[in-house]
């Protein structure tokens, strides 16, 4: 009993309410709560109240059955909700989504201002939980890979994302650890500069068991990175795809697809894909999406990695299928089988789209996860000191991120030139 009564298994049990719910989308008034764009209209705190609601008794539940203490919990928690509130809002900006920017970012910003200039109280400490938050909101992430991603992609999509995550990661790893960066730092950098930024970082970090600091400031430079990146993408790739591609469409489908694998964030791919043509747009968005699903994949090999050389002094150098199965992140477990159960339902027409063409379950599971994510990191941001994020250490992270960066562009690059240049118009 004492195995499943750690907080991994608690928080995939606490996930399957929040799974069902956005199973249960279609059925909902406006098809469930929303992340609310403005704070001066009643539908908006109606969806404030229901996220509210929500946390809170999972949060309650959660720590009961972990046995933590439970005074001072709710104080503590308004106060960690209403920034993440903040967060959202702020993200939500026009301003602000133009250049790309995340409420994970704003919601780390806001913890270290609480933390760095009033120092955290102690009724506030209660509710700040940051790895709980963080394992439910990738749980709900999971839910939001589908395989489905990877057939749109067709053949050539999807050689290119496994080259070039398995090729990035790889040198981001060996630089990061060559720059003497903690190894399970070096995994988050390097899962997060091949994969997909953000969502890559949080999901590596929870299964390699990272320092938060390290955490909070790999996203912050993977947000600040991709707003040039945004707008340098398109002009290097409209300067070099030209000489090596005539055919008009070809070229956006390269230049396509040279984005959609090097650009971290989602939203910063459509917005530097768009700018190119619609061609572009659409390859960036599907190659960005299959790379998107090989989180798990990534993740599933980093945990049986670590749970197979934990233990360096065992005479034993194949560890048990049980002690495989001990060490492995149970979240990550409740990740894969939601991005299972997804795609199984998706394949059987079994999900529900919307009038903007996307799929309520899945939308309504992002947005869980999202705000999860954005309870973490104001928690993540309240136990950073500003001091450590300029410390030796971490500018040792930015030279490993923006090595791996710029070898990524580079390999992207050549592949994508390959795949979408080559190969894929003599198919």
């Amino acid at each position: 009993m004492k195995k499943i009564l750690t907080e991994d298994w608690v928080v995939t049990f606490l996930s399957i309410p929040l799974l069902a719910l956005a199973m249960l989308s279609p059925l909902l008034p406006n098809g469930g709560p929303k992340i609310p764009e403005t704070l001066i209209t009643l539908d908006a705190w109606l969806n404030i109240g229901t996220f509210f609601l929500i946390a809170l008794v999972l949060l309650f539940v959660g720590n009961k059955v972990l046995g933590r203490p439970m005074k001072g919990l709710l104080l503590s928690f308004i106060a960690i909700f209403a920034i993440a509130v903040l967060a959202q809002w702020v993200a939500k900006l026009e301003v602000v989504k133009a250049y790309g920017f995340e409420a994970v970012f704003f919601s780390v910003i806001f913890g270290l201002i609480v933390r760095n200039l009033f120092k955290v109280p102690e009724w506030l400490k209660p509710a700040i939980q940051g790895e709980f938050f963080i394992k439910i909101g990738v749980v709900c992430l999971g839910a939001t890979v589908l395989f489905s991603d990877v057939m749109k992609s067709g053949a050539a999509g999807l050689v290119q994302a496994i080259l070039v995550v398995a090729i990035v990661w790889s040198f981001g790893y060996w630089l990061a650890r060559k720059l003497k960066i903690e190894k399970a730092t070096a995994m988050t950098l390097a899962s997060g500069c091949s994969i997909c930024g953000v969502s890559a970082c949080i999901t590596a970090s929870g299964v390699a068991g990272t320092d938060k600091k390290d955490l909070s400031y790999i996203i912050s430079v993977v947000l600040i990175v991709v707003v040039p990146m945004i707008y340098i993408m398109p002009w290097i790739a409209g300067i070099i795809v030209p000489l090596l591609v005539d055919d008009p469409t070809i070229q956006n489908e390269v230049i396509g697809a040279w984005i959609g694998g090097t650009i971290d964030t989602t939203s910063g791919v459509v917005a530097s894909a768009e700018s190119v043509g619609q061609i572009a747009e659409n390859t960036a968005v599907v190659v960005k999406a299959t790379q998107n699903v090989l989180i798990g994949v990534v993740a599933f090999f980093i945990a049986l990695y670590l749970s197979t050389h934990s233990n360096k002094s065992s005479n034993i150098n194949t560890p048990s299928l049980s002690i495989v199965w001990d060490k492995f992140p149970k979240f990550i477990l409740g990740f894969l089988i939601a991005s299972a159960l997804f795609s199984i339902l998706q394949t059987q027409d079994m999900l529900t789209l919307n009038a903007s063409g996307k799929v309520m379950e899945t939308t309504m599971a992002k947005n869980f996860s999202t705000f999860f994510f954005s309870l973490s990191f104001v928690c993540i941001g309240m136990d950073t000191r500003l001091k450590d994020i300029v410390s030796r250490e971490n500018r040792r992270i930015l030279h490993a991120f923006l090595g791996t960066q710029l070898f990524n562009i580079i390999i992207t690059g050549v592949i994508a030139w390959i795949m979408f240049g080559v190969v894929k118009p003599l198919l």
